[in-house]
């Protein structure tokens, strides 16, 4: 990475001097098919050729254009020919002497990608076909074609792509193939980092889009949906397009500005980083969201909100812009809670709000608890902090700060400041003031000191309930107390419902009680529920209106003990579950009593995106924070309490599929280990239960990591699932098997070596580092603190953060690997900022890890 950061200052003072009006870029990746050019020396290139028009405030200035490169061919300015050798340093092109009008045009040859940043080239092992996508956020389309990479200088591009025979090419705009040449219609003004380009043999399904509007305006968008050809028989294209045309309307109805892009494609593409890209009228998803076998609802829901998620940024960030990625939350806290505002008001989902609560917020809670939590709106100092803000907090905070905001101003006040928000800016970049202005004028409130609380400070706050009965056993007051961490101490003002629940004559746990207070302060009183019966469980923040740690008062904690099945609102159950799941990382509940929690009562549960996220939760209790003298024991209970739900499920139904995978997944001795080959060989079975493709693979793990599968059943396995995903499955599993040398050969495959994809480098990595091994990958920890700093110098970002991230020697969880993390941190303090951001998480990881794991054997103590 090195030399091709961009700072903010620098990208400030471009913009204040540069303005763009269009870009032509001409892409020739005929090279993509073919052996490798010359000797095979050298990184696959392609031809790429940019013409820039753009504007000089101040002409006889120098700037710089953006492009990563092996090699530049030719340079013209203004006419004059550049010197390549000059002006281009392998990321910037200097550009001297500007003139108030300017053209550039720019010669070179770029390198096709194997990580998934810029464009990357995937050759299929299934039919040795060749497959093209691009991905840039946040700036890695000059990995493609020179240009001004920041999001505030905005231009309509058009692009040509000269392609091999037979295969078809999209970008933004609607395009058609004459003389051997795709060209495409110009794009409206977008940034740099949301053009693209997907080319290959792509399965293609077509469709349209229809509205009619009051005024009797018609609008039709043609849509589409692509895929690998190996893929093509598990795609079910109808359901994508259900979901968007679905989309498209609840958007159209609660925006009032027609979709302005034209076309709307969407490509499943190989080995992408992201869940999904937000590219106008050529949206890109990871290919997993086309499901290869059965799954359960909860996969379907996931795979509509991201495409609704995605849906919106098409207001949210491709329309309308942020300046810089300071203001990255104005695109994506919208898109997330778009994603599950209309996933309930569009879509079957209606239960979306369940998911967000104890998926998307989980996520966010613990990173606001690290100790790179940063407020809303961050302070991005360059483009690797930008990489690293597409976190939890710019993510899944946001969106629950903004239903927070909903229930502050009111849907119809936020929804009428979107629509101004729209048509003011539109096809322009604003800032946070931008955006406060069009609410204040639609709310009529101060949007000041909402941000300053919400958007501007960091931090988690913890509510409690406070309970005190009168003599006659009735609510004689109940406060809501407001604590917040001494790293981030700002107590912030809650709309919050406080529920009361008791059992009914059905042994049900019911609520009976409500009342809707304003928590301002440590402290926050409410008479409303006075006079109520004393309540078995209160539930602060039910409905999950506001953003915080939901504690108990200890009869509430001891109603859950005892019956937190018998809770019958799916969406306070949930609530409930990720409080308590808060309390076990927050080393407040022992991580034994979390599982045992789950062995009585996850078979109970009724949504089967909250029992599947359980299943996480109990295995990360079980790894990371229980005792490890408990952990065997711990994982015999898990094992025994799953299999006994996997077999008590309905024959074929997603329950049984949960729990078959969890069972797999805490599987470790030689009984649970036989059932699982049993079951691959046929020679047992389980009523109802169909043992597919992607599920043989979840039992093959475990007896791959228990050295129950050796090499030659792998390689047997590959043999029936000769395809992308099935090698992805078997390098994990490789990587995943028992052995010293096959550690150090999965280590060397990853650190040593740049030969391997980004999916097989992910892939590697999930399996070198297994639970079961723990003495086995101890040599590790040390070469770990060794090889980063290199590695992150020498890898593309992407990998960098794989790597280290994936590698941390977590399961070594010791006062010694503690130490060994702070004398890194000690020793190299001048390494790169996003390095150590991300040794500074794992390390905060590591220590909450071993607070969990004290708090767990105190509690075995009489």
């Amino acid at each position: 990475m090195p030399g091709e950061n961009l700072t903010r200052d620098e990208a400030r003072e471009r913009a204040a001097l540069l303005s763009v009006d269009g870009y032509e870029v001409s892409l020739d990746v005929r090279s993509a098919v073919g052996d490798q050019d010359a000797d095979g020396a050298g990184p696959r290139t392609f031809r790429s050729v940019t013409t820039i028009r753009f504007r000089c405030a101040e002409p006889g200035a120098s700037s710089f254009a953006d492009l990563v490169a092996p090699s530049v061919t030719s340079v013209t300015l203004n006419g004059r020919d550049l010197d390549p050798g000059q002006v281009f340093d392998g990321s910037r092109i200097l550009l001297e002497d500007l003139a108030a009008d300017n053209e550039l045009v720019v010669d070179a040859q770029c390198a096709y990608s194997r990580t998934g940043e810029g464009l990357h080239r995937f050759v299929d092992p299934e039919d040795g076909e060749v497959y093209l996508y691009t991905q840039y956020e946040p700036a890695d389309s000059r990995r493609v074609f020179a240009n001004f990479e920041q999001p505030d200088l905005k231009a309509p591009f058009r692009f040509e792509v000269r392609a091999p025979e037979g295969w078809t090419v999209w970008s933004n705009g609607a395009g058609e193939r004459a003389d051997g040449v795709w060209r495409f219609a110009e794009t409206r003004p977008i940034s740099t980092y949301i053009t693209c380009v997907v080319a290959g043999p792509y399965h293609y399904v077509t469709d349209s889009y229809e509205r009619v509007f009051e005024d009797g305006t018609r609008l039709e968008i043609p849509l589409g949906a692509l895929c690998r050809k190996g893929l093509a028989k598990h795609f079910d294209a109808d359901d994508v397009f259900l979901v968007t045309k679905q989309g498209l309307d609840f958007f159209h109805d609660h925006f009032d500005y027609p979709y302005p892009f034209g076309k709307y494609d969407q490509a499943f593409v190989p080995e992408y980083n992201l869940g999904a890209m937000e590219n106008p009228g050529l949206v890109t998803f990871r290919e997993e969201y086309i499901f290869r076998g059965k799954v359960t609802r909860a996969s379907y829901e996931g795979r509509a909100n991201v495409i609704l998620h995605e849906m919106a940024h098409m207001w949210f960030g491709d329309l309308v812009t942020m300046e810089w990625w300071d203001d990255l939350w104005l695109k994506e806290s919208f898109a997330d809670f778009m994603g599950a505002f209309s996933l309930v008001g569009a879509t079957r989902f209606k239960d979306g709000w369940i998911t967000f609560a104890n998926r998307r917020k989980a996520w966010a809670y613990r990173a606001d608890q690290l100790p790179s939590t940063h407020p809303i709106t961050a302070d991005i100092r360059d483009l690797q902090d930008a990489k690293l803000n597409f976190d939890g907090i710019t993510y899944a905070k946001g969106a629950s700060v903004l239903k927070q905001l909903v229930a502050y101003v009111g849907q119809d006040a936020f929804l009428e400041g979107a629509r101004r928000y729209f048509k003011r800016h539109a096809y322009g970049n604003t800032r946070l003031g931008d955006l406060l202005a069009v609410l204040e004028e639609t709310s009529g409130r101060d949007m000041g000191a909402w941000a300053r609380s919400w958007l501007q400070t960091a931090g988690v706050n913890a509510l409690t309930p406070q309970v005190l009965l009168d003599r006659q056993g009735r609510v004689a007051e109940l406060a809501v107390v407001q604590e917040a961490a001494e790293s981030h101490p700002e107590l912030r003002p809650h709309r919050v419902a406080v529920g009361l629940y008791r059992r009914g004559d059905s042994g049900a746990l019911e609520r009976y009680a409500r009342a809707e207070v304003d928590v301002d302060g440590p402290r926050t009183t409410t008479a409303e529920l006075a006079g109520a019966q004393a309540p078995e469980l209160v539930l602060v923040n039910d409905d999950d209106w506001t953003y915080c740690k939901i504690r108990f008062d200890e009869t509430s904690l001891e109603t859950l003990r005892a019956g937190l099945g018998d809770l019958t609102d799916p969406l306070a159950r949930a609530l409930c579950w990720s409080a308590l799941w808060n309390m076990t990382r927050d080393a407040l509940l022992p991580a034994r009593d979390f599982v045992d929690l789950v062995l009585r009562f996850a078979g109970r549960e009724s949504d089967i995106g909250v029992l599947q996220m359980l299943h996480a939760w109990a295995n990360s209790a079980l790894v990371h924070y229980a005792a490890p003298e408990w952990r065997r024991t711990g994982g015999r209970l898990l094992a025994e309490g799953a299999l006994r739900e996997l077999r008590a499920a309905g024959p074929g139904s997603e329950q049984q599929l949960a729990w078959a995978r969890f069972f797999a997944s805490v599987a470790s001795e030689q009984t649970d280990l036989r059932l699982l080959r049993d079951l691959l060989e046929g020679t047992a079975e389980i009523d109802g239960l169909e043992v597919d493709q992607e599920l043989r693979w979840a039992f093959l793990e475990p007896l791959a990591a228990h050295g129950v599968a050796d090499e030659a059943v792998l390689a047997q396995e590959l043999a029936r699932d000769d395809t992308a995903s099935g090698k992805r499955h078997q390098v994990r599993c490789l990587a995943a098997r028992p052995s010293a040398a096959v550690k150090a050969q999965a280590w060397a495959q990853v650190v040593e070596s740049d030969a391997l994809s980004n999916a097989l480098v992910e892939a590697t990595i999930a399996g070198f580092s297994q639970a079961s091994q723990r003495e086995l990958l101890a040599p590790y920890a040390e070469k770990y603190f060794a090889a980063i700093e290199r590695v992150w110098s020498e890898r593309s970002i992407q990998i960098g953060m794989d790597v280290v991230q994936g590698l941390f020697p977590s399961l070594q969880a010791s006062r010694t690997t503690l130490d060994a993390t702070d004398a890194w941190l000690s020793s190299h303090e001048q390494a790169a900022p996003a390095l150590r951001r991300l040794v500074l998480e794992a390390r905060d990881d590591l220590a909450r890890a071993l607070r969990g794991q004290a708090r767990d054997a105190a509690s075995a103590t009489p």
